[in-house]
């Protein structure tokens, strides 16, 4: 079994020696203690304008170099090392001499044991020499990221991994940049088809300036993990945030409801939080719905990356159920039930007066039975699809 290990470095003149000395040194402990037989060490110059070049040309014999003439970025030198490597376990090592090449020794056994898709090293625990400020902004982002994929890993910019071959397709497109590792992460956590582990590891303190700015990359770091989130499980945001909206408005209503139940009146005061509570509740209950379309449009579109489409989720169990029809219908009688009176006076006397609390409530439970029975309506067209291309694909 090969392993390639490929080494991005921009501007590393004070530690590409060091590190491409470290990484050879490493093959014999790597040989003997993994099933690896062969290390390929190939070190992308990411268009650097110092000694870099020249440094790891001296070590040509034992290494492959690939040049850029122009910065094109951390992932894409990364990618482009994949791309003319040939082993069977790909990998990456930072330039920066803060890892041990030695420890691809637990990667590579931590892949085998555990049958994983991507293993990398976690710079997360005691013994790391990190900086304050990117140890918080890790925890920040393994912590979002946890639980927006309701999976766990506590480095999601480690800059040692190993990957096989065979699974890049299920990770692929990645970004260019120094996003590219937090990408990595959050596709393969959001991806129920890749296995993704880590063990901790040692960290020093880097050789010579840090590329990374803490808060343009942390930027590019949040959003590749929302382009996840948003492209494997969209629902998640949808049904937080409908969430909040609906806990919202029950907090703008608890006063004109206890008001009511106390005094037996509605006031003319509470027409704001009626309107108010209806706009958002009513809002709420259309991302629910939509968060189920969506759920069910990726499992039609991404059948090999989800296992299957269903949620355990109360939402989900809803809108399968016949019990979500009958509360649509039940919702739209209630709400003609607040007006009928108001409706017939009406239509026989050509005057109405009936108080405007029964022509918002009217207005909401009707709305929702509608909106249930849309969302029903269009998750049924789906389902014909999903038929269609099952049936397509089984010729």
């Amino acid at each position: 079994m090969i392993l390639s290990v490929v080494i991005p470095a921009l501007n590393e003149e004070d530690s590409i020696a060091s590190i491409i000395e470290r990484s050879l040194a490493s093959r014999q402990e790597i040989f003997e203690k993994t099933s690896v037989t062969e290390l390929e060490v190939i070190v992308v110059s990411d268009g650097s304008t110092d000694r870099t070049v020249e440094i790891a040309r001296k070590y040509l014999s034992e290494i492959k170099l690939i040049i850029f003439e122009k910065n094109r970025g951390y992932g894409a030198a990364i990618k482009q090392g994949w791309e003319e490597s040939k082993g069977d376990l790909l990998a990456f090592l930072d330039a920066d001499g803060t890892c041990d090449p030695r420890f691809f020794v637990n990667l590579c056994n931590l892949l085998e044991k555990t049958d994983s898709d991507v293993v990398l090293g976690c710079r997360l625990n005691k013994e790391s020499k990190m900086p304050l400020i990117r140890r918080v902004g890790n925890f920040m982002f393994a912590t979002l990221l946890t639980y927006l994929s309701s999976a766990k890993v506590k480095d999601t910019a480690s800059g040692m991994r190993v990957v096989r071959r065979s699974s890049l397709d299920k990770l692929y497109p990645l970004p260019d940049g120094l996003h590219f590792t937090p990408a990595m992460s959050a596709k393969a956590l959001m991806n129920e088809n890749v296995i993704i582990n880590e063990e901790d590891m040692s960290y020093e303190e880097r050789e010579g300036e840090s590329k990374l700015h803490v808060l343009k990359d942390g930027i590019r770091f949040l959003k590749v993990i929302f382009t996840a989130t948003f492209l494997y499980r969209p629902q998640i945001i949808f049904n937080t945030i409908a969430s909040a909206l609906l806990l919202f408005s029950i907090l703008i209503m608890f006063e004109p409801i206890s008001h009511y139940f106390s005094q037996q009146r509605v006031e003319e005061w509470m027409i704001y939080r009626f309107i108010t509570a209806e706009s958002l509740s009513i809002f709420a209950f259309f991302m629910f719905c939509s968060s189920f379309i969506l759920h069910n449009t990726i499992w039609l579109s991404m059948s090999n990356d989800i296992k299957n489409d269903k949620t355990n989720g109360f939402i989900y169990s809803f809108f399968n159920s016949k019990l979500s029809t009958f509360v649509a219908l039940f919702c739209v009688f209630l709400g003609f039930a607040l007006v009928w009176n108001s409706l017939t006076t009406r239509i026989s006397t050509g005057f109405t007066h009936e108080h405007w609390s029964r022509y918002i409530g009217f207005s909401f439970f009707t709305l929702i039975g509608s909106i249930i029975l849309i969302t029903k309506w269009v998750n049924w067209v789906l389902g014909l699809v999903k038929e269609k291309l099952i049936f397509s694909q089984s010729k």
